[in-house]
């Protein structure tokens, strides 16, 4: 079983909704989750944030945690995943935010450098990833390991 399945029926058994908020994964989350069939029973919807106005106006960053964290840190994706529990009314929501590459890196944020966030309820959890697989393994990477810390979530809801 795929894992964008292994999340649907962890969601529709357990009564569930999921949003994304997605900036270096650009809706390829949301295209994942939307390609298995019968989705729309509990995949509300996805906000591309690739801009940090978008992250600020539709999924209620802070611009304090923007300036003194970035868009690339625990704090951003956490605020983003909430916000998108929030606008889109869901009980779950992942995050992603980070640089996919080929430019834009820095000694502090290399490359490949991805913080992910899952939030169900209250509970939020984060993860950081790194290392320059290239922009498109980057990209895949951070979509496949996002939806497996979504599912260990969703095994610890009762």
């Amino acid at each position: 079983m795929e894992i964008e399945e292994k999340v649907g029926n962890y969601l529709k058994d357990k009564g569930m909704t999921l949003s994304t908020a997605e900036s270096c994964t650009g809706g390829g989350i949301a295209a994942l989750i939307t390609s298995v069939p019968g989705s729309s029973t509990y995949f509300k919807g996805g906000i591309v944030a690739y801009s940090n106005e978008v992250k600020m106006n539709l999924l209620h960053v802070s611009p304090q945690t923007l300036e003194k964290y970035g868009a690339v840190s625990r704090e951003t994706v956490i605020e983003m995943a909430k916000g998108a529990m929030e606008t889109l009314k869901t009980e779950c929501a992942v995050a992603t935010s980070g640089i996919a590459g080929p430019g834009g890196g820095s000694p502090e944020k290399p490359v490949g450098t991805i913080w992910m966030a899952v939030a169900c309820g209250d509970k939020v959890v984060a993860r950081k990833e790194e290392g320059d697989l290239g922009r498109t393994e980057n990209v895949k990477r951070a979509i496949r390991d996002v939806l497996s810390m979504l599912c260990a979530e969703l095994e610890q809801v009762s």
